[in-house]
């Protein structure tokens, strides 16, 4: 009979019968036998967590709410330098200014269908570029923005201000597109002035209310779990040793004599902060014996690089990599493109034999959305690969446990 696969999960995990589902799902997918580890009832209180987290929205919407005031230019200032904004772009003015001399350009061109006898005079864009360039740096948004869509469609709706929007004598021509020295030009300058801080508070406005939903993302779909991580984290260096010792249980349930020796070693399949524990007790002084270890968005390299595991583990110097004890013979390492929390084994490791642990990419699916750390459990190419990882026989390489596609397709 052969020995089952230890499962053991990652941060955040506080549902054992979840994790049981998901174990058996992934036994399923996988055609191996697998037993799962749960240890999540060690991990951090996280009920509390909410309370600890700043309010979400907009961060004016935040600034006017703690001073009672009402909102004025100096809040959409204040909340440009908090987002280091005020560094004005070199080319949108001159970007503006072109966009709007075309479209003035082209809609006098358009007008001008022989009807007025060569009568009608277009608006000087000259004079219209001049205005532009006076009210520009009392922009707070604008003047510091290179996104070349916003500043064209800032070019056209001026123009169609002053095309639109004007005074128009009883015959239908504009009163600003005389040539005569009238107050029109004082009109002009002062519809340009007006219109442009129009659109600045417009844009300033749309820019505030997407880094609040921004800030509500991050914080409702991404901060709890980033944030039950690092209290996973947290407790387990604390109490590593009742971690460890939970897991041990878990084995010795099966078979006593499971890990404890080159004879009989362990394979093990963790996720994120369980495939940290699962290397940490494969190198420990007394390790558990390891023969086919599989990693799934996990941290275990990262978290050397930063502070040494210790064990039978060397620092990490750059210079060369860090010898596994023949405790863990054979490890594959799986990261998804989008996992900020996954990270990859093979630079910094190396197996007693010389060989790399395998690192694999797995496909990120658009279904998954942006939190990926958790996506793995339910991917058919993860499943794939643990099948062929954990085959009993030939040690993994990397062409026997890549998925390939179209061998599964066809059987």
């Amino acid at each position: 009979m052969t020995d089952p696969v230890f499962v053991v999960h990652g941060v955040a995990n506080r549902d054992p019968s979840g994790f049981t589902a998901a174990v058996a799902a992934l036994q399923a997918a996988s055609s191996v036998e697998m037993h799962p580890v749960y240890w999540g009832d060690l991990g951090a209180q996280d009920q509390h967590i909410a309370a600890t987290l700043p309010p979400s929205g907009a961060p004016t919407d935040i600034l006017r709410a703690m001073s009672g005031a009402p909102h004025t230019t100096a809040d959409d200032a204040l909340a440009a330098d908090l987002f280091d904004t005020r560094t004005p772009s070199p080319d949108a003015l001159t970007h503006v200014e072109q966009t709007l001399r075309e479209h003035l350009t082209a809609t006098a061109e358009d007008h001008d269908d022989g009807l007025r006898d060569g009568d009608f005079t277009p608006i000087d864009s000259d004079q219209v570029a001049e205005y532009l360039t006076e009210a520009w740096d009392e922009t707070t948004w604008l003047q510091c923005t290179d996104d070349v869509f916003l500043l064209t469609e800032v070019g056209r709706n001026l123009a169609r201000t002053l095309l639109d929007d004007v005074p128009q004598d009883e015959f239908g021509y504009a009163e600003l597109r005389s040539s005569e020295p009238t107050d029109s030009q004082g009109r002009l300058r002062s519809l340009v002035r007006r219109r442009l801080s129009d659109l600045d508070r417009v844009a300033g406005a749309a820019i505030q209310a997407a880094v609040g939903r921004m800030n509500h993302a991050l914080r409702s779909r991404f901060g709890p779990g980033t944030t039950r991580f690092l209290g996973d984290v947290l407790v387990y260096q604390r109490h590593q040793a009742a971690i460890h010792t939970r897991i041990r249980a878990s084995i010795d349930a099966v078979d006593p004599e499971l890990g404890r020796s080159a004879d009989r070693p362990v394979r093990v399949v963790a996720h994120s902060l369980g495939g940290v524990i699962a290397v940490d007790m494969a190198t420990s002084t007394s390790p558990l014996w390891t023969e086919r270890l599989l990693t799934f968005g996990s941290q275990a390299a990262f978290f050397h690089v930063c502070d040494p595991r210790g064990g039978q583990l060397e620092p990490y110097s750059g210079a060369q990599r860090v010898a596994l004890p023949a405790s863990l013979a054979h490890w594959t390492n799986l990261w998804e493109p989008l996992d900020v929390l996954a990270f990859a084994a093979s630079n910094v490791f190396q197996l007693h034999d010389g060989r790399s642990p395998l690192d694999i990419p797995v496909p990120h699916s658009a279904s998954t959305g942006l939190w990926t750390h958790s996506a793995y459990w339910d991917s058919p190419e993860v499943a794939t690969v643990i099948g062929r990882a954990m085959r009993a026989g030939s040690a993994p390489t990397d062409a026997l446990i890549r998925p390939d596609h179209s061998q599964d397709t066809d059987a």
